[in-house]
This record gives structure tokens, sequence and C-alpha cells, in this order.
């Protein structure tokens, strides 16, 4: 455990993307099977422990500690497993004669029962470190937070292969040896989907010790690719419209949708199959092959707002009623392989004519294909993604090189995303609540509420991003000076018609919402400006929010503020 401890606390101290992914690969080639493949399966999120629960671990520790004192400490510190870890007072005169190594800890905690977690987690926190502790923990919990997404650690991985293994052959009369090419993630990511942690083939494979591993097992996930975004300023002026196709940027969630061998599967844009919550989608696949697409909520022909579409998501399963009041379609906008075989590598006009050719067919309505947007130029283009014809189910505009080849990751020029202005309202602050990890120490995240009629505040939405580090200081020093009441780790500030800090507040989208006691949820709310010198009773109204929401839907897209 000491080496994977010091490896996730240097990565959550370490800001620099190139310095985080030597410091994994260092890591993945110094330690031995099996540790190496159990870091890398936690750092890229697939390794859990279904038994391990964060009300476990509060026991734990209040069973050595002084449950008041606890209670204090966390709402200090703001993270469970950073107090845990430094409060944990051990027994000198019981401690282990070594600290567990990283796979001993991973097959105790596979193997072991609910009731037999708390005692395992006593013996190991009895053994290690404050360091380890945490490394513990946040192992155990999934919570890794070390500023490391899943792809940038199967990127460290794929630098694994050695320096030497690239190397031209010695010259004539030398003698020869095999030459490897370097690995490239996309490499990876194609075999991920055929390997199990802790992955001994895979790295086999970096090593040079043996053959690829095989990643055509039927219903197989595929890397996709990614757009960036658009510079209207830098970027439009030297394309041609003419090498691209345009498209309306649904406003769901991407998918692939595969039906190979007999084996039918749907994947989130992450490569986590959600295949058994829309089983609704995959009893009516009927073509063979892989699609690219879009899942959305179909209603009376059109596709309905993404909140309707949340009410399916993050579900293990789902009932006829849920199926019948949010129907589920894939909008088809790629075809990455078919009956004659992976299609990947044509350009994107032949892949679309195949696409058409295979929608058209197919006998169900819960696939559709994503039509084209026709225009001209990009100031036609730019006033359809103003007020798009399909109204809240499009976010914006994608562009794709008709040209283009389907290539794993975020190449910059083949794809761009032109996304609609978000809508912007001011709210006042009205709670705050401690951050996790480096934010631990700050109040960072914070609730923002609109007037009602009757003169109070209502809270409309939650955000803990979109300022500087330097705001950051600044509002949680605002939420210290003017606490008005505490909630364990969340404090209430004083917000009132003639005192209270005004946030610009920009959000994607709204939606309807019976859990919130405004009766509207945003989509993707971030602070967008500090409005120090905006008075509290100037902030946005319920009933203006509401007129918003209405005109959404209605497929409008935009009130007029004052």
């Amino acid at each position: 455990m000491r080496a994977f401890a010091e490896l996730l606390d240097r990565l959550s101290l370490t800001a620099s993307r190139n310095a985080k992914l030597v410091l994994v690969r260092d890591y993945l080639k110094a330690t031995p099977d099996p540790d190496r493949g159990w870091a890398l399966a936690a750092l890229t999120g697939d390794l859990t422990f279904d038994a391990a629960k964060p009300a476990m671990i509060r026991k734990a520790v209040e069973g050595r500690v002084d449950a008041t004192l606890f209670g204090w400490s966390y709402d200090y510190v703001g993270d469970l497993a950073e107090t845990v870890a430094l409060i944990w007072p051990g027994q000198s005169d019981h401690r282990p004669n070594r600290e567990p190594e990283l796979g001993e800890v991973v097959d105790a905690l596979r193997a072991a029962g609910r009731t037999e977690v708390r005692a395992l987690l006593e013996t190991w926190l009895d053994a290690l470190e404050p360091k380890g502790r945490w490394a513990l923990l946040k192992l155990m919990t999934g919570g890794l937070r070390v500023g490391l997404s899943a792809r940038l650690a199967k990127t460290a991985a794929a630098m694994m292969r050695p320096a030497e293994a690239v190397a031209p052959p010695k010259a004539e009369g030398g003698e020869a040896r095999a030459v490897l090419e370097p690995v490239d993630v996309s490499a990876v990511e194609e075999v991920w989907h055929a390997v199990d942690p802790p992955y001994a083939d895979l790295f086999a494979w970096l090593e040079g010790r043996a053959e690829r591993p095989s990643p055509d097992a039927p219903g197989r996930f595929r890397p996709v690719m990614l757009a960036v975004a658009v510079d209207e300023t830098a970027d439009l002026p030297r394309l041609d419209p003419a090498d691209y196709a345009a498209e309306w940027k649904w406003d769901g969630i991407r998918v692939q949708a595969v039906v190979e061998g007999g084996v039918r599967k749907l994947w989130s844009r992450t490569g986590d199959e959600i295949s058994a919550a829309f089983p609704d989608v995959m009893e009516t696949l009927a073509f063979a092959g892989a699609l690219d697409g879009e899942l959305v909520v179909w209603r009376d022909g059109a596709v309905a707002p993404f909140g309707d579409l949340q009410q399916r998501l993050n579900r293990k399963t789902v009932d006829a009623k849920a199926m019948a009041a949010f129907p589920a379609a894939v909008i088809a906008y790629d075809l990455l392989a078919d009956e004659t075989g992976d299609l990947r590598a044509l350009p994107l006009r032949d892949r679309r004519a195949r696409l058409e050719a295979l929608v058209g067919a197919h006998p169900e309505a819960r696939l559709h294909l994503s039509p084209l947007v026709d225009y001209a130029d990009w100031t036609e283009l730019a006033r359809l993604r103003a007020d798009p014809p399909v109204g809240a189910a499009a976010e914006g505009l994608m562009l794709k090189r008709w040209d283009s080849p389907y290539v794993a990751g975020r190449p910059k020029g083949p794809w761009f995303k032109w996304k609609r202005d978000p809508h912007v309202i001011d709210a006042v602050l009205m709670y705050a609540q401690r951050g996790h990890g480096k934010r631990s120490s700050f109040y960072s995240d914070y609730t923002f509420g609109v007037w009602t009629e009757a003169g109070a505040l209502t809270p409309v939405g939650k955000a803990y991003f979109g300022f500087t580090d330097e705001e950051l200081k600044q509002l949680d020093k605002f939420v210290r000076d003017h606490t008005v009441e505490r909630f364990g780790p969340v404090r209430s500030v004083r917000a009132e018609r003639d005192f209270g800090l005004v946030l610009e507040i920009a959000f994607e989208g709204l939606q309807r919402s019976s859990r919130h006691k405004s009766g509207v949820a945003m989509r993707f709310p971030r602070i967008s400006r500090i409005r120090w010198d905006k008075p509290a009773r100037e902030a946005d109204t319920l009933d203006g929010v509401m007129d918003l929401l209405d005109a959404l839907e209605s497929g409008g897209g935009r009130v007029a503020r004052s």
C-alpha cells in the first residue's frame, strides 16, 4: 500500500498533466503484478467494493474516537478519508509486523461479506501510517479525486513501452532485434473491454512480452471520437462550410448501441454498460453492427427535454411504468461497424450513406437518424444555432468534416461542437458547504436562490465551479464573515433584500422538478461572475425563471432580462 499511497498523494498535489502521466507511468513500470493492475483499475474507476460503505467507516472511527470530536474534525476537514486518516489513534501494542500490500487488500475486500469489512478495515488502519490510511479509504470508497481521468491513466499505461523497444535494429553486421512500435492510448482503449483487472495480459503486451490482446469480443465498446469547441473568431474564418456536415447536438447522453454475434450491448461514452436500464431500446434493435448516437426520451415524434431522460438514468433496472412514461430511443449519427466489418477508417461521407440505409430499413421506432442541417455559410448556420427549430432538445450544433475517419480521442479539426450561448440569471447566495480534496478548507459549494412573489428567497440551484482561486478566497471570506446558522458542514449565509451577495449564474437548461421547493432544476449551473456591485433586491425572480422555462418548453429559448 505504501507505493500506491505515495502515488495518490503526489497525484493530488500535482497540477501538471505531463507530470501526472510520468508519475503513473513510473509507478506502473516499477510495481509488480498484481498490485499495479489493481492500482490502474482503481485509477480508471473499474474497481469497486460493494461491501465497503462510508457509514461503516464512520462506525469504525467512532468506536475509537469520541463521536463529538470526530464530528467537529470532519466538519473542519471536510473529507471523510482525510479526517479518519488523521484522527485514527491506532493500537501500538497490537500493531501488525508489516503493512498490507495493495493486492492483499483488494483480494480480502472482494471476498469479504459486509459484516467482515469493519474488522479488516480496523486491522489495516492500525498497520498503516496516515498517508496509507488515506489511500486505503479512498480505494475502498472509490473517491480517489486526484485530478486524473480514466483516459489519462490509460495514456500513462500506453507510455510503458520501453524506450529501447522502439529503437531501430543495429546496423548491418550487428545483432538484430525486434522493433516494437510505440503504443497509442487509442490502442489501449480498443482492447480495454477485452481484458480484466489486474490486467496481466495487458501489461505483458505493453512491455513487449506478449502479443496484443484481441479486441474482437462481440458487443464490445469502441473508443469514442470527441469534438472540440469551435472558436468562432479563430476557427470559422479558415474553414470551408462545404467541407463540413452540420447536425444538431442533441440534448441526451452519448451512447454506442452494439449488436454482434447475438450479443446486444448499450454503452455510455465512458464505456459503462447501461443495457439493463434500457430494455425497451435493446429489445427492438434489429441490425448487425455498432452505432454511435444519442440516447434520448422520444415522445410524440420529437425529443423530450433532458429532464425526462434523467428519470431513466443511473438505474440498474427499470419497470414498465417508467418505460411507458419515458420511452427511450437512440438518434444515430455514425456507423462504426456493420455486417461487413469495421467502418471507422472510411470517410464520414461513406459511413453516413451506410447509416442512412441501415436506419431506413430498421423496422422499429426506437432508432432514428440524426438529420443534417442545410446551410449555405457560417452566418446562416449561426442564425440556426441561435434559434433552432427543435427548441430545447438541441444544445447547439456539431460540425464534422465529410472526409474524416472515426478516430478515438479528441483530434483538433475533424469535429467541432458549437454550443448555444448559456442562459444567465442573477441569484443570491444562500448556503455554502466545504469542498473536497484541495478545497476541503474552503467553503466552495454554493446554493443560490431567487426572489418569490412573497419577497422570500427560494433555492434554484447549486454551483461549485466557474470562479478563480482568488475569487474562491473572496467567496470563502464572505461566507465566514456573514454566517447566520450552521448545519454540520453547511453554513447559512446572510441573505436579505437589503444585504446579500449576488452571483451571476450561467446554465445550459431548465426542467420542472417536484423534488425542489422552487419547482425547477438547472442543468450544468456554474458561477460566471460575482456581482459585488449589484444589490440583492435586484436579483432575478422565480416568476422570471419560470417564464424562461415556459419559453424553452414552447420552442423558444430566450426571455428578456431587466
